[in-house]
């Protein structure tokens, strides 16, 4: 009971620090609306493509319908890896070094931290699902469980991912800029705002875009996270529909045991 009350009180310390955050509150609300808003609806009458002569649209769905799972990604995204701010706060003003010396193991005190993050960045992927209605997409309550489920797990990774950032960045400024400086890139190259059109064959999806840029959105891990968001919420796939959980899953196993290498080195 007592490491179980540990790792709460370290979580419920997250929260609350996120919850007093307004300017993060407010960019998890204006950045979905910005997207779907003024994105999906500007671009909506050109999301068609021209291949091999014939002109129609690339995927049977809407601009806005399209992006809408992308768009819950990138909330998630945004305040997972700058929830791991914290850490650097923590370092500069010494409660880190509280926590280290306290009987509470190290493992225990990183799960607090990274599930208190975890818990915020769910909250801001469950913002966008507020606009379900206005992007005309329909969340059945299984759809809702499991899209619950992927986004625990693309914000349980991306937080650890945070951290590790966080360890080895030592001011404010720095993290910003490199934290946007990684963000930004893995979200446009996941095919996030652009279709691989899946009725094409490799060989003819490298006539349409060039080999350097469908490599990288093949490689890109984020590629099948969005992939898994659009699967659970448009029946919409790219990609292996088995591929997305199985990575997602691995990603939050992986980036947690490499913060915590990290986190017992601090």
């Amino acid at each position: 009971m007592g490491l179980l009350g540990g790792i709460y009180a370290i979580w419920l310390r997250e929260v609350k620090r996120a919850l007093r955050d307004r300017g993060q509150l407010i960019g998890g609300i204006s950045r979905p609306l910005m997207w779907v808003l003024i994105m999906g609806i500007g671009l909506n009458p050109y999301f068609r493509g021209e291949v091999f002569g014939e002109v129609r649209f690339a995927v049977p769905y809407t601009y806005i319908q399209f992006i809408f799972p992308a768009i819950v990604v990138l909330n998630i995204m945004y305040t997972s890896v700058q929830s791991a701010v914290s850490v650097i706060w923590d370092r500069e003003f010494g409660f880190l070094r509280e926590v280290l010396v306290s009987p509470l193991p190290r493992w225990a005190a990183l799960l607090g931290k990274i599930l208190g993050g975890t818990t915020i960045a769910v909250f801001h992927g469950c913002l966008v699902l507020v606009l379900a209605a206005f992007a005309d997409v329909v969340i059945t309550w299984d759809r809702l469980l499991i899209g619950l489920g992927l986004m625990f797990l693309l914000a349980f990774g991306l937080t650890s991912f945070g951290v590790v950032l966080a360890s080895r960045i030592r001011s404010f400024e720095g993290f910003g800029v490199f934290s946007n400086a990684i963000i930004l890139p893995l979200y446009f190259l996941s095919s996030s705002v652009f279709p691989l059109d899946p009725a094409l064959t490799r060989a003819q999806t490298l006539v349409v875009y060039p080999e350097w840029l469908v490599t990288l959105v093949e490689w890109n891990p984020v590629t099948y996270a969005v992939d898994a968001m659009r699967g659970t919420f448009i029946q919409f796939h790219q990609f292996d529909p088995a591929i997305g959980p199985i990575l997602l899953a691995a990603m939050a196993v992986g980036f947690f045991i490499w913060a915590l290498l990290d986190f017992r080195k601090a």
